[in-house]
């Protein structure tokens, strides 16, 4: 996000799942943990939308928030 924020000058549009994952929780084949406040994917969120990034809470909105960015 901070890179999009500095060297990116179109628009971006992003999705974070795991966002009612419980803390703790081992997800996906990775094995990425939810653990602290800065790693959940609320916080994660918050920093993308304090990037620039258009951020949507459902996959399924991808090309609506696209086609609303592009205009």
């Amino acid at each position: 996000a901070q890179w999009i924020k500095a060297n990116c000058k179109k628009p971006v549009v992003g999705f974070i799942a795991g966002e009612t994952a419980p803390k703790g929780r081992t997800m996906g084949h990775a094995g990425a943990i939810v653990s602290g406040a800065d790693e959940s994917a609320a916080a994660k969120k918050a920093v993308m939308r304090e990037c620039g990034i258009h951020v949507v809470e459902s996959p399924a909105t991808i090309g609506a928030k696209v086609k609303e960015v592009l205009g």
